[in-house]
């Protein structure tokens, strides 16, 4: 019950984007960027999210992340730039474009809070040079988004932990269990139980919960993360997508819409016949027209 008040109260109040043929959004999501240590998820796949992000800034695509960008559990913010100082370049360019847009998730929540989006993401200092520069003032960070069509009819991205009381009321009591306790046993393969994406019973619950909150408002078409697990439902089918994440071990995943339509992609590393190692781009599902989900 509370859940679905917490996720209508993000439906009623989100960011609001136009959704039309010119239309070019990918969605990414969980990148849970660290500090490049051995409990950092991110680090091995952070070659192919660089290279795939670039890719959308030159084909003209708006960047959205649905929460959970920044691991801020674990790491200073300032051990997360050092390590992944060229996407930060990079997402600055979307920036400068206005073409970047965040959600917060649980593992960043802390961006609610204005001031603490000042401090990580307003400025950098730059040790070649020894000066600050200039990152993303007045970067944009919402609960949700709603990508809308002239009709009203719309498209609702969250990060989807709304669903997942412990880890949204308690979320600061989930950091520290995940910073002292977790952290620490994940270095010698140990899962922390209370992630939805690392427990399979938690993530069937928080997917039930959206599914609820989706068939009491009129089969609204949602998207969301939090759980890493991509969904690509049919036409027929509840409405409710999932873009995976940045952390599988050898790729990552997204939604990409454009003209109107929905696709699944993953981008990950292949080896060619002549021995050289390439990051190539797949469709794992779609693309599909999205007026038959909303």
């Amino acid at each position: 019950m509370f859940s679905n008040k917490r996720i209508t109260r993000a439906f009623n109040q989100a960011k609001k984007l136009p959704l039309n043929k010119e239309s070019k959004y990918i969605l990414f999501s969980d990148c849970h960027r660290g500090d490049n240590s051995f409990a950092d998820d991110f680090s091995h796949n952070r070659k192919i999210f660089h290279h795939a992000l670039s890719q959308y800034l030159q084909k003209g695509f708006t960047y959205i992340e649905l929460g959970d960008g920044d691991e801020l559990w674990e790491n200073k913010f300032a051990n997360i730039f050092n390590a992944n100082k060229d996407v930060y370049l990079l997402l600055k360019e979307f920036h400068e474009k206005n073409r970047l847009h965040f959600i917060w998730g649980n593992h960043d929540m802390d961006y609610r809070n204005p001031k603490k989006i000042a401090k990580n993401l307003h400025y950098y200092y730059d040790t070649a040079d020894g000066k600050e520069k200039e990152l993303m003032i007045g970067v944009s960070f919402s609960e949700a988004i709603r990508l809308e069509q002239e009709d009203c009819k719309s498209v609702f991205l969250l990060h989807g932990h709304q669903a997942d009381w412990f880890n949204y009321i308690f979320w600061r009591f989930s950091k520290f269990l995940v910073k002292i306790l977790w952290r620490p046993l994940q270095l010698i393969g140990i899962d922390d139980p209370t992630s939805p994406a690392k427990n399979f019973k938690e993530l069937i619950k928080v997917e039930g919960r959206l599914e609820k909150w989706i068939k009491n408002n009129n089969n609204q078409m949602i998207v969301t993360g939090h759980t890493h697990r991509p969904r690509f439902p049919s036409p027929n089918e509840l409405p409710h997508f999932n873009d995976g994440s940045c952390v599988h071990p050898r790729c990552i995943t997204g939604l990409e819409i454009e003209n109107n339509k929905i696709t699944l992609i993953k981008w990950h590393v292949v080896t060619n016949e002549n021995g050289t190692m390439q990051i190539i781009r797949k469709i794992l599902e779609g693309p599909e027209d999205i007026s038959q989900y909303i």
